[in-house]
């Protein structure tokens, strides 16, 4: 299933074919081995509060949610090969492509919501 997820302070959208990622599997996998990550494209990895892009290929964009879907830390272009700090408030990280959280403005303290994508429309044969 895919996600929207939307900046509710900012009223402005992040993704609308966000993934999440949930079981052991999925969350260790992550955006590993990714050669790029579309505008509109997502990770939600729940639960979480500090992750690493080794073996990644690209930068990306990270917030880290707390229960309530607000921002407790974000990182903007975060490159491969690197890892953060545990975020003891954090519950959830959403990866974005690199360049979203600032061009919808996103800060540390805006709160996020994530609603089911509209399937795509399927077209008689």
């Amino acid at each position: 299933m895919r996600w929207k997820v939307t900046n509710e302070t900012r009223q402005k959208p992040l993704a609308d074919r966000a993934e999440k990622a949930t079981s052991f599997a999925q969350r260790f996998k992550g955006l590993m081995g990714r050669e790029q990550l579309a505008v509109g494209e997502g990770l939600h990895i729940q639960p979480c509060n500090s992750i690493h892009t080794f073996f990644m290929r690209i930068p990306i964009d990270v917030a880290f949610l707390d229960a309530q879907g607000r921002i407790v830390k974000q990182m903007m272009a975060l490159p491969p090969w690197r890892t953060t700090s545990v975020y003891f408030q954090a519950r959830s990280v959403l990866e974005l492509p690199a360049g979203i959280l600032a061009a919808s403005g996103t800060q540390e303290g805006d709160r996020l919501s994530f609603e089911p994508a509209s399937p795509a429309p399927v077209s008689p044969v």
